[in-house]
């Protein structure tokens, strides 16, 4: 079983994605595809005039800070993505199906209703926020449509235990959901070359680490590369053999990144 995130920044090339994965499922690879929403969310918010906000929290992970208003626009635009990724995906053979972690309560989440940021060095607390941290993942519902023959593509959302929409974190919830499936691999394809030592110079691409040497090497990541890292650590010890930090800007992305391209962090 293969875990794919498609990551939602801008340069990542959407086609040729589309193309390595419809060739893996030919070939009979068992899979799960699920995608971020960032920089359409992005667009889409600047659009409809509620701009987006980001926080760093205490621990030093950015993140999309997500009132209710944001929580909308987000289901917007990561339904479009998920829609067009269908689509792609349809017009290759591939029978693709689009859901989120919202439908079927196919991931839920705890909401965190306050959460410590910092700003201007000073922390602060901020209500009113609709982001979720994934705990439970109706794997039979993904097994059940997999051995129909479909290919789920899944937004990232979740539901609440008390049934509300919530954001969550793409490379967590896939993480969780490769857990949840006893996933030999998660690949997070992203539009970077992986996890580099000294960003932005792609010549100090890490090629593999340890899960016990996740730790240090946060300290190298950063912005949105250490909330993949996070994932990376929950979906090791979820039980998947090994994750894979790829590059999603090159030709036949997802081959590469299983052939070693990027940044592979395996068990101890």
């Amino acid at each position: 079983m293969l875990v794919i995130k498609i990551g939602g920044a801008a340069g990542i090339d959407a086609d040729a994605l589309c193309h390595d994965i419809a060739a893996l499922w030919r070939d009979g690879q068992p899979m799960i595809v699920v995608h971020g929403g960032s920089d359409e969310t992005n667009r889409l918010a600047e659009q409809l005039d509620h701009p987006p906000r980001f926080v760093t929290t205490a621990s030093g992970h950015t993140s999309r800070y997500t009132d209710r208003r944001t929580l909308e626009i987000f289901a917007m635009a990561t339904a479009a993505i998920n829609r067009a990724l269908v689509e792609r995906l349809q017009s290759l053979g591939v029978n693709a199906i689009g859901l989120s972690g919202l439908d079927g309560r196919l991931i839920t989440a705890r909401r965190k209703d306050t959460i410590r940021v910092v700003e201007n060095g000073r922390q602060r607390i901020l209500r009113d926020d609709w982001t979720g941290t994934p705990q439970q993942v109706n794997a039979e519902l993904l097994r059940l449509l997999l051995a129909h023959g479909y290919l789920p593509i899944v937004a990232p959302l979740a539901t609440s235990e008390q049934g509300a929409m919530l954001n969550v974190d793409g490379d967590r919830a896939a993480a969780a959901l490769a857990g949840a499936l006893e996933a030999e691999s998660l690949l997070l394809l992203s539009n970077v070359a992986g996890l580099l030592r000294r960003f932005p110079d792609e010549s100090t691409l890490v090629p593999q680490i340890r899960r016990g040497e996740l730790e240090a090497a946060s300290d190298w990541a950063q912005g949105r590369m250490k909330k993949k890292l996070l994932g990376a650590a929950e979906a090791l010890n979820g039980g998947v053999t090994r994750v894979i930090i790829g590059d999603g800007r090159r030709a036949n992305p997802v081959r590469a990144a299983l052939d070693g391209a990027g940044t592979t962090i395996t068990q101890e």
